[in-house]
C-alpha cells in the first residue's frame, strides 16, 4: 500500500505547482471509461463461486499439424496453442465487456504522465512465477527487450515501434516512456507479455533468444503444462498455488483442473473425435458441415449440443488476397477485374445454406465500416491527403460485387474485361496476355483441403476471362514458412473484427511492416496515405475520433481493391458436450468462443 501511495505522489506532484494529474488507479481506459471501480469483486459476467476441479478438452480454432516448439516469440516452427493466455500473463488484462480497458493483473496500479509520455507501473507484491520467483521490474525490462530484439518475431518491433525505452524505478516499479502522447500506448504495453529472466537460462547462462525453443516459458499464469513433449496434443494443469485466483481480474476463471487441445490432421477425423468423445468443444468454420453433420443419434439425446453462440463482435474479414509484390497485381483495375469474378449470391445459395453475410470493406458490421459519401469528420482526414489519393476515394464508397438481379455474373464479367483491356490484358491464343505474351496464370496457396470446392467456380469464372488458377495445398507448417517469406501469389485470409482496432493496424497494413519477413502485412501494401491514416487511428484521443479515422481508412483500402472480400457469419457455431460443464449465466458481448468457454465455463 505504501508503494502504491508513492506512485499516486509522484504522478501527482505536480499539483503542488499548479499541474495536473494524469492518472493513476487500477485500471487504464483509453478514452477514460472504466466500467469497474477500485475495490470490485469480480467481473459481472463470470461466476465467483464456479467450483474448480474436472477437465475441458478442445481443438485449436488455428490449423495447426503439430508443434514443435515451446517458444511463442520466434518466427520459426509453431507453438502450442493456449500457451500465452494460460502460462504467461502481463502487468493489465481486459475483459469480454469493455473494448479500450484494462484491469490490473500483474501490476496493481498504472499511472500515466499528464503529458502522456510515459506510463508507470507497480507490480503486486503477491505476483510469483511459477518457480516461486517474485515477479520483478527487471523482468518487465527483460521480456521487452528480448521482444523487441531481432531474434525475435518481426510483429514486435513494430506492436512497440513508439516505446522509446523502459526504466525500472525499483524493485516493482517500471516506467515506459514514449515516442508520442497516444493515448492507446499505456494498454499496449499492459498488454506485454512478461517473463522470467530465468527462462532459457543453463547453468547461468542465457541463451539466445532465438535458440529458446524446448524450454517451456516460465510464467505467471493459472496453469502450467502437464509434459513438456513436442507433438500433436498439449494438457495445461491448473496450478493450485496460483498467486493470482482471488484477484478482481481473475475471480471466478480458469476453473478447469486440465485444459487440453487436440490437433486432428483433417475436418472428417476431428468431427468424428467429437462424436466418439474424444474432445469436448468444436467451433465449427464450414457452413456444409454445420448444415449436414451436426446431426443423428448423439444430437438426438442430447449427448452433443449444436448451438449458435451470439456475440456482438464486429464481423470477421475474410478475403481472397493478392500479394502486390507480384507485378501482375500491381495495377488496381487487374485486381478489380478478379474480384468481380466471385459470385457471392450462388455460393451462398448453393454452398453456405444462406448462413453468410458479403463482407464489404476491411471492417464490416461496425463502426469503422465507411458507407456512401464521406462524412465530415472523415473528409477532414483525406482533404490534406488528396494529392496522394485517388478521386474515387470522395466518391459512394464502392461495394463488393453482386449477381443479385437485375445484376448477373455475366455482366460483372464484361466489366471485368473491360478493366483488363485497360490495363493491357487481352484474350489471344487461348489465354489472356500482356503486351509481351506473357499467359495471366495464379496459383491459389492454402493449406485447407475444404476450401477446394469453394474456390472451384471463381477458378471456373477466371476462366472465362482467360486466366488460369491452380490450387496448390500444402500442410500448416509450410504454408506458414511460404506465407513468412511472402512466396505466394494469392490465398485467403481471416482477420477476426476488433472492437479496439490500434497498434495492431500498423503490422497489417502499414509500409514498415511490408518489407518485413513474417509481418502480418501479407499484401506488401505500402501506401504513404495509409501510413498516415494509421497514425490517426492509433493517436486517436475519443471514441469518435478513433470511429473517422478507421473509416477513411476502410475508404481507402477499399478503394484500393487489395482484396477480394469474402464473407462472414454474425454467431458462432459450437458444437459441445453439455453434460460435464456449467456455462454462466451471462454471455458477454465481446468474446472468442474458445477463450470464453476455457477462462469461464466450469465443472459440474
Amino acid at each position: 500500500m505504501r508503494d502504491l501511495l508513492f506512485l499516486k505522489v509522484v504522478v501527482c506532484a505536480g499539483l503542488m505547482v499548479g499541474a495536473s494529474c494524469g492518472w493513476a488507479a487500477h485500471a487504464y481506459a483509453q478514452f477514460g471509461d472504466i466500467r469497474y471501480p477500485a475495490g470490485f469483486s469480480h467481473f459481472d459476467y463470470v461466476n465467483p463461486d464456479a467450483p474448480k476441479g474436472g477437465e475441458i478438452r478442445m481443438v485449436p480454432p488455428t490449423r495447426p499439424t503439430n508443434f514443435d516448439k515451446f517458444n511463442p516469440f520466434t518466427l520459426p516452427g509453431t507453438a502450442p496453442y493456449g500457451l500465452g493466455q494460460l502460462l504467461l500473463e502481463s502487468l493489465l488484462t481486459g475483459n469480454f465487456q469493455e473494448p479500450t480497458t484494462a484491469y490490473g493483473l500483474l501490476a496493481d496500479d498504472v499511472s500515466v504522465a499528464p503529458d502522456r509520455l510515459s506510463a508507470t507501473f507497480h507490480i503486486n507484491d503477491k505476483a510469483r512465477f511459477h518457480n516461486g520467483a517474485q515477479v520483478a521490474a527487471a523482468d518487465v525490462l527483460h521480456s521487452y527487450t528480448q521482444l523487441t530484439s531481432k531474434l525475435a518475431a518481426p510483429q514486435y518491433r513494430t506492436i512497440y515501434a513508439e516505446v522509446k525505452g523502459v526504466t525500472v524505478l525499483g524493485e516493482r516499479v517500471v516506467r515506459f516512456d514514449f515516442l508520442t502522447p497516444n493515448p492507446e500506448l499505456p494498454l499496449v504495453v499492459g498488454g506485454m507479455p512478461v517473463f522470467s529472466r530465468d527462462w532459457g537460462r543453463v547453468n547461468g547462462q542465457a541463451k539466445p533468444f532465438d535458440k529458446i525453443v524446448s524450454d517451456v516459458p516460465i510464467g505467471s499464469g493459472p496453469y502450467k503444462i502437464a509434459s513438456p513433449a513436442m507433438g500433436r496434443d498439449i494438457t495445461y494443469v491448473r496450478d493450485p498455488l496460483y498467486w493470482g485466483r482471488d484477484l478482481p481480474s481473475r475471480k471466478g476463471q480458469f476453473n478447469f483442473d486440465r485444459i487440453s487441445f487436440k490437433i486432428y490432421l483433417d475436418e472428417t477425423s476431428r468431427f468424428e473425435g467429437l462424436k466418439a468423445g474424444e474432445f469436448d468443444f468444436l467451433r465449427e468454420f464450414i457452413s456444409r458441415n454445420w448444415a449436414r453433420q451436426y446431426t443423428g443419434k448423439p444430437f438426438d439425446s442430447g449427448e452433443l449440443v449444436k448451438r449458435a453462440f451470439p456475440n456482438r463482435n464486429p464481423g470477421d474479414f475474410q478475403g481472397y488476397v493478392f500479394n502486390l509484390r507480384k507485378p501482375k497485381f500491381q495495377d488496381a483495375r487487374v485486381r478489380r477485374a478478379i474480384g468481380l469474378a466471385m459470385d457471392f449470391e450462388w455460393m451462398n445459395r448453393q454452398l453456405f445454406y444462406g448462413l453468410y453475410k458479403r463482407v464489404n470493406g476491411y471492417f464490416p458490421n461496425s463502426d469503422f465500416h465507411a458507407e456512401g459519401l464521406p462524412k465530415p469528420d472523415e473528409l477532414a482526414l483525406l482533404e490534406p491527403l488528396r494529392a496522394q489519393l485517388k478521386p474515387e476515394v470522395f466518391g459512394p464508397v464502392p461495394l463488393s460485387p453482386s449477381t443479385t438481379p437485375p445484376g448477373s455474373l455475366r455482366q460483372n464479367l464484361r466489366q471485368a474485361q473491360a478493366l483488363l483491356r485497360e490495363a493491357g490484358w487481352t484474350y489471344r491464343d487461348g489465354a489472356l496476355r500482356n503486351a509481351q505474351g506473357e499467359a495471366f496464370t495464379i496459383e491459389f496457396l492454402n493449406d485447407q483441403p475444404s476450401l477446394v470446392r469453394i474456390v472451384g467456380p471463381f477458378q471456373k469464372a477466371l476462366e472465362k476471362l482467360g486466366i488460369t488458377m491452380t490450387y496448390r495445398i500444402v500442410d500448416f507448417s509450410l504454408g506458414k514458412q511460404k506465407m513468412d517469406a511472402f512466396d505466394f501469389e494469392m490465398t485467403t485470409l481471416r482477420l477476426p473484427g476488433s472492437t479496439a482496432p490500434g497498434g495492431e493496424l500498423l503490422e497489417l497494413f502499414g509500409s514498415k511492416a511490408a518489407a518485413t519477413h513474417g509481418s502480418s502485412n501479407v499484401w506488401g501494401l505500402a501506401d504513404p496515405a495509409v501510413d498516415a491514416l494509421l497514425q490517426k487511428v492509433v493517436s486517436a484521443k475519443t471514441r469518435p475520433e478513433l470511429n473517422a479515422a478507421m473509416r477513411a481508412l476502410d475508404r481507402v483500402l477499399t478503394n484500393g481493391y487489395y482484396s477480394v472480400p469474402q464473407y462472414y457469419g454474425d454467431a458462432f457455431l459450437i458444437g459441445y458436450r453439455p453434460r460435464p460443464f456449467v456455462l454462466p449465466a451471462v454471455i458477454p458481448p465481446y468474446y472468442q468462443p474458445d477463450t470464453w468457454a476455457m477462462s469461464t465455463w466450469w465443472a459440474r
